[in-house]
């Protein structure tokens, strides 16, 4: 399947239109307000057995900002917090605690706006593209469910339907009335897409949605999605394991770790100069294309520690091979190192007592 976006019709003109003149009518605070800020947002889930408690820190307290138009990555081992995160951001789950500001107003307080509101706005693409969709429900009404439940009529609805099958690259008049099983797994994740674009989002954000697809798929999924962010004025927040995806699409790039957020920067300063240890023993695990610099030994060894009892002071400490007493006793706040580009690692925040770090 091509991945250029097939030849405008109304439908899809009047969608993108009607996009594009509405976005000075939402954006609220103008382009330099961020389009999201997290602060101290924190999930800990409670499990119960054998007569105990215990509490799986998922989230635990991380702070960042979404800017208006960019794509934030955010890369982790698996079990990180990265999913969790999406969740809150979507307000699908309920943080313990902390802010989410979305253009300037808090979400859920009386002067802000409500988490129905705001999902309004911030639309999601999970990793299944098959469990995503509804088995028993057309592309079509599967699309148009989510605008009519907003107030659309059942025409306007289906119309709004019919016009971003387009711009996924799906003939309406081919697609609207297949059944999910009916597609390839491209054409189902590119479905997903639509079905979010059809409440006109400002934020999208993409759980592992290419990570499925075979290598060739992929490719023509990102250029969609690149070419959609274009057109639409979208922001998109892209959440996966494949670091070179990652780079490809990102505009900066949010590294957790057990549920702590350890490094944030622009992509190339993330990828081209890693400041913190984790950072660095990610990206060094990616396969090297040169026979002659293949790796013997991996980068970093050991899992990860429960969330449940996470350790005292740095979460990466147990695995990392520049740790130190200090390491223990203190957490370490995320420092800039340079314009942008923040790591929350002892041995490069000066004066922290690490006899790595500058005095």
């Amino acid at each position: 399947m091509s991945v250029a976006l097939t030849a405008e019709t109304a439908p899809a003109r009047s969608l993108r239109d009607t996009n594009s003149r509405d976005i000075s009518a939402r954006d609220l605070g103008g382009p330099r307000q961020p389009m999201l800020i997290a602060e101290s947002l924190t999930k800990h889930f409670t499990l119960s057995g054998a007569g105990k408690r215990a509490l799986v820190r998922a989230v635990d307290a991380i702070s960042f900002d979404v800017r208006k138009g960019e794509t934030l990555g955010i890369v982790g081992e698996s079990g990180c917090g990265k999913s969790t995160t999406a969740r809150l951001l979507i307000g699908l789950i309920k943080p313990d605690c902390g802010t989410l500001v979305f253009d300037g107003e808090e979400v859920g307080s009386a002067r802000g706006i409500s988490v129905r509101k705001l999902q309004r706005s911030v639309q999601m693409v999970f990793q299944d593209s098959y469990t995503s969709l509804n088995p028993r429900l057309t592309l079509q009404d599967t699309i148009a469910f989510g605008p009519r439940i907003s107030g659309h009529s059942r025409r306007e609805a289906k119309r709004r339907a019919d016009a971003v099958l387009r711009l996924v690259g799906l003939d309406p008049e081919r697609y609207s009335a297949r059944y999910p099983h009916e597609l390839s797994g491209g054409q189902r994740q590119r479905v997903n897409v639509a079905r979010a674009l059809a409440m006109e989002p400002r934020l999208l954000i993409l759980d592992e949605a290419v990570s499925a697809l075979d290598k060739s798929i992929e490719a023509q999924v990102l250029n969609l999605l690149q070419e959609l962010k274009a057109r639409l004025a979208l922001t998109f927040i892209f959440i996966s394991h494949d670091l070179s995806v990652v780079r490809f699409i990102s505009d900066r790039v949010l590294v957790m770790y057990l549920g702590k957020v350890l490094e944030i920067g622009p992509v190339d300063r993330i990828y081209d100069d890693p400041r913190h240890p984790y950072t660095k023993a990610l990206l060094a695990s990616r396969p090297s294309m040169d026979p002659k610099r293949r790796r013997n030994t991996p980068p970093l060894t050991g899992d990860p520690p429960s969330p449940i009892d996470p350790p005292s002071g740095c979460r990466f400490r147990t695995r990392c091979a520049l740790a130190e007493a200090v390491c223990a006793a203190r957490e370490p706040q995320l420092a800039e190192q340079s314009d942008g580009h923040f790591a929350a690692c002892l041995a490069v925040t000066p004066g922290s007592g690490h006899s790595a770090a500058a005095a």
